[in-house]
């Protein structure tokens, strides 16, 4: 698959920017979860709160995607490590799903690795966005 430009408000960049410090500088375990946040963060469009697309998958959005290979409907919200929660759907961004979400549209693909190889999700609807609703402050 090709690399998509992906789009990240200036207040989530903040936030996600604040902890990868964080987890940067204390013994987290799994680095590689980390450094690949770093990495979605460093090739994202950072635009404010405002100008995010209603399609884009942000912090705390509500999405539904579509597994291609299974046709298995998931529905996850994407959240921060403190608030994840996987019976209630919801995702941490330190997640390989989660990291793999962050930022996507309505419509994309992306892959997420599964200890038996690799899934193929497309982003089908999102339910819930903050940014769309008004939710700058969450």
């Amino acid at each position: 698959m090709t690399e998509r430009t992906i789009h990240i408000s200036r207040l989530d960049h903040h936030r996600l920017g604040a902890l990868i410090e964080e987890l940067l500088h204390s013994q987290v375990r799994d680095v590689e979860h980390v450094a690949a946040l770093a990495d979605e963060m460093h090739r994202a469009v950072v635009l404010p709160p405002t100008e995010i697309p209603p399609d884009v998958i942000t912090m705390r959005s509500r999405a539904r995607l579509l597994d291609l290979s299974t046709g298995e409907i998931l529905e996850y919200t994407l959240v921060f490590p403190q608030e994840a929660e996987i019976a209630a759907g919801k995702i941490s961004v330190l997640a390989p799903i989660g990291t793999a979400m962050l930022g996507y549209r309505i419509g994309d693909e992306f892959e997420w690795e599964v200890p038996t190889g690799v899934r193929r999700l497309r982003v089908e609807a999102l339910l819930y966005q903050p940014e769309a609703a008004g939710d700058y402050h969450l």
